[in-house]
């Protein structure tokens, strides 16, 4: 069997024993004769698989009762609309705050629904830093609404912001990959497939509170209270991708929780980093280092030439991914909870190497 070391920014890398227990049930679930993919969301069988995915959840986030957790389906994506379809309008204002491309696709979303405010600090520097405050903020937004991690720029919230007006945050690409207080925020939304598992399934943690302030009006399916009151099940859910999600959870929850996988998460990071650091007249970090992100490394070589080599021997020693996002260019190391400390390691040792050649 041959493994690749996998930077890819998403759909992104799975722990292998979960891959490796998923083939093992994939024909023959727990005795039932199926696959999960094959058996209704109604059975009773899946239906266990649903709520487990849940209350693991639950537990690694330290979600409050007050909260409830969907999975819906649509990516982030679908989330920029459905927010300001359901909490904007009636004359309520909403805050943004541009971190990055995708907190402008939420951005430019919003504006359709209702008005918007932008805090655009962090474009001047071509999105190379995260403002230290939001001094807009004045208590009377319907919410404010931030992106947690920049996979294309490379930055990453260091703390998050304490707002007056309720919090709504895309934690696509860093959800799971460290402690967070939950209570925080008012509404929490992620795609699954950089931390959470594979793709097709979105994760929404909700209070109940900011909930209550829905639009009725809206279609069926895009209305909160719908996926709610169903328990996700108000249609077929994406089953197998929550089965995954659930076999996922499990790990984390077998490597020790949060508080290991952050470790584990800093570990790789720094690896990177220093590796970036100590060659400077080959490597052009991204990222302010105060706002670096542990899931996404970006950065450029000193040439375009350089930047080609490096990417055919990256590829040739088996590295995944490296390549920048399209907008962007150069290069990206994604760092997600499933890629082992070993494939950092390597990779920085790569970079060292290929600093000393060039």
């Amino acid at each position: 069997m041959k493994r690749v070391d996998n930077f890819n920014a998403g759909p992104a890398a799975l722990p292998l024993e979960v891959l490796e227990e998923v083939r093992e049930e994939l024909i023959d679930f727990r005795g039932t004769g199926m696959s999960v993919m094959e058996m209704s969301h109604r059975s009773k069988e899946y239906e266990a698989v649903h709520n487990e995915a849940q209350a693991r959840l639950r537990r690694l986030l330290g979600i409050p009762d007050d909260y409830r957790v969907l999975f819906l389906q649509g990516g982030a994506s679908l989330q920029f609309a459905m927010i300001p379809m359901n909490f904007l309008g009636d004359g309520r204002r909403a805050l943004y705050v541009l971190t990055g491309a995708w907190s402008e696709k939420a951005r430019d979303e919003a504006v359709r629904f209702g008005e918007v405010v932008v805090n655009d600090w962090a474009t001047a520097g071509g999105y190379r830093d995260i403002p230290d405050r939001i001094p807009e903020d004045d208590g009377a937004f319907a919410y404010v609404h931030i992106t947690s991690n920049n996979t294309i720029f490379g930055t990453q919230w260091p703390q998050f912001p304490k707002t007056l007006s309720p919090l709504v945050a895309d934690m696509s690409s860093d959800i799971l990959s460290r402690p967070i207080e939950v209570t925080d925020f008012a509404l929490i939304y992620a795609g699954a497939q950089k931390n959470l598992g594979p793709s097709g399934v979105t994760v929404v943690i909700a209070k109940d509170e900011f909930l209550a302030g829905e639009n009725a009006n809206l279609p069926t399916m895009l209305r909160y209270s719908t996926h709610v009151k169903s328990n996700s099940l108000y249609n077929t859910p994406p089953t197998f991708a929550i089965y995954i999600m659930d076999r996922v959870l499990a790990w984390v929850e077998r490597l020790g929780g949060l508080a290991a996988v952050a470790e584990r998460n800093r570990k790789k990071a720094a690896l990177v980093y220093e590796a970036i650091d100590r060659h400077p007249q080959v490597y052009l970090g991204h990222a302010e280092k105060r706002a670096r992100s542990q899931m996404n490394v970006t950065f450029r070589l000193a040439s375009e030439e350089l930047e080609r080599a490096f990417l055919s021997e990256a590829a040739e020693r088996g590295f995944v991914g490296l390549k920048g996002h399209r907008s962007v260019g150069g290069c990206r190391a994604s760092l997600y909870n499933a890629v082992p400390v070993e494939a950092a390691e390597r990779l920085a040792q790569f970079m060292d190497d290929f600093a000393r050649r060039h």
